[in-house]
């Protein structure tokens, strides 16, 4: 069995949706991040870096003691190592789907996720910094439609993690205010990909624990976005 800790947002969905995909059971165990739970003892024994999601698995193929992974990426290639799927063994095909993965990791989730602060959460709305990430989410859409002008998936022929990385994210264009029309490719992919049932299991986890405005809440802010120093 796997634990899954995690809270409602792109990055948590990318892991519950790889887990209903490949079938595997797991327990969530919600980490509520408006609260500060992720700064407790116990959770960063498993994510040091306090930020959510992260597994541990109660039955690793070794057979030894439980492992706990933490970083969506790592989480997501354990997985598919675990399970055999998702995760081409090929040399090629690999390499592709670890590309497009280490993207998402490094390119799309925090340039989308700055856009998203400074647009919907920042206390004072900042022209340049809205502007300027604005405009690198609009890079990595066409960077994402060119790559779908030339595959069905994001790493080629077959669906992968590097699809499941990507989706939640894509998935907030309407909060980014991107038109999808714009991406004729990535639009294709989009309506192609949210109609998988695993998907759609994976995406609903937690949908209703959603706080939707974290700004309406200073301690909330706080936890969310302020700035803390542990060794202090």
């Amino acid at each position: 069995m796997i634990e899954l800790f995690t809270a409602p947002t792109p990055n948590g969905w990318k892991i519950s949706v790889m887990l209903e995909e490949c079938g595997l059971p797991y327990e969530v165990r919600w980490v509520n991040i408006g609260k500060g739970d992720q700064f407790k003892p116990e959770f960063l024994a498993i994510s040091p870096n306090n930020r959510i999601p992260a597994i541990v698995d109660h039955a690793p193929a070794d057979g030894g003691e439980p492992i706990s992974i933490f970083e969506t990426g790592a989480i997501l290639v354990y997985l598919a190592e675990k399970t055999g799927r998702f995760l081409p063994t090929d040399v090629r095909g690999r390499k592709a789907v670890l590309e497009w993965l280490f993207w998402q990791v490094g390119g799309l989730g925090p340039m989308l996720g700055q856009h998203g602060h400074f647009k919907l959460y920042a206390p004072e709305r900042i022209a340049y910094a809205t502007d300027r990430y604005r405009n690198e989410t609009r890079r990595l859409y066409g960077v994402l439609d060119r790559q779908l002008a030339q595959s069905d998936h994001v790493a080629g022929a077959e669906y992968t993690i590097a699809d499941m990385a990507c989706f939640p994210w894509i998935q907030t264009y309407k909060a980014q205010e991107i038109d999808l029309a714009a991406f004729a490719h990535l639009r294709r992919w989009y309506d192609v990909v949210k109609q998988r049932p695993g998907l759609r299991r994976g995406m609903d986890v937690g949908r209703k624990q959603i706080n939707r405005r974290p700004q309406d809440d200073a301690e909330t802010r706080k936890l969310l976005f302020g700035i803390r120093d542990d060794r202090a």
